[in-house]
């Protein structure tokens, strides 16, 4: 039986229904919408938009994580999110936060955000567990192998669902262990994040196994390659 609310800072996420998590892209170098919200005043302007068409919550991503990109460092990710991130929570808007970085997280989680979506599951900064636990923010936990630099380098797997499941099983444990409730906690397979057409295919087929865990289950495939494949 899976989870009938996500806690997030703040509030309770019913999930009767499926959540829509709206991105935007607050970078110059992201896969499908690079440069198109770098400007603060369009980037909470397509945020409000997509609320306004549906979205339950916005994920903001100052750090493009598309293959082989670079990273960025502290300041300049914050640099690009917080004039975003300051007037959105004004606006009561949910916001998910896409960072490894803990400086990063603990500045937004300030500002207002309920939710960080750590792409390395903790990997990068274990740390950031305790502070959604300190917060009662909502924490995604997602699979990728290596980082985006590298990421594409192995894309096989013995099964790709099992051990993606392990994978996911363990980074919600250590972030039990670090006091975040397990209401607090979603899980992302990382469609495309390391992983060939036909895995990203087989974990959507088989993603009642992922569900199992007893986490909420994030899918993000949009506009990833392997649809046109």
């Amino acid at each position: 039986m899976g989870a009938s609310a996500w806690a997030v800072q703040g509030s309770d996420l019913p999930l009767e229904r499926p959540l829509v998590l709206g991105i935007l892209n607050v970078t110059p170098d992201s896969f499908s919408d690079g440069a198109r919200w770098s400007e603060p005043t369009a980037a909470v302007s397509r945020a409000l938009e997509m609320i306004d068409q549906g979205a339950d919550l916005i994920d903001i991503g100052a750090e493009s994580t598309r293959p082989g990109a670079a990273a960025v460092s502290v300041d300049e990710e914050w640099e690009r999110l917080a004039p975003v991130v300051g007037p959105l929570a004004q606006h009561g808007v949910t916001l998910s936060i896409d960072t490894t970085k803990r400086e990063v997280a603990r500045r937004a989680l300030d500002l207002g955000a309920a939710v960080i979506n750590d792409v390395s599951g903790l990997m990068a900064s274990p740390e950031i567990a305790s502070d959604c636990a300190s917060y009662g923010a909502g924490l995604i936990l997602m699979h990728m192998r290596g980082d985006p630099r590298t990421m594409q380098d192995d894309v096989t797997y013995e099964d790709i669902v099992t051990e993606i499941a392990g994978f996911l099983s363990d980074r919600a444990s250590l972030a039990e262990e670090a006091g975040c409730r397990p209401g607090q906690i979603v899980v992302d397979p990382g469609i495309g994040f390391g992983k060939s057409a036909k895995g990203s295919l087989e974990i959507l087929g088989r993603i009642g196994e992922l569900a199992d865990l007893g986490y909420p289950v994030l899918v993000g495939p949009s506009r990833k390659s392997f649809i046109g494949h």
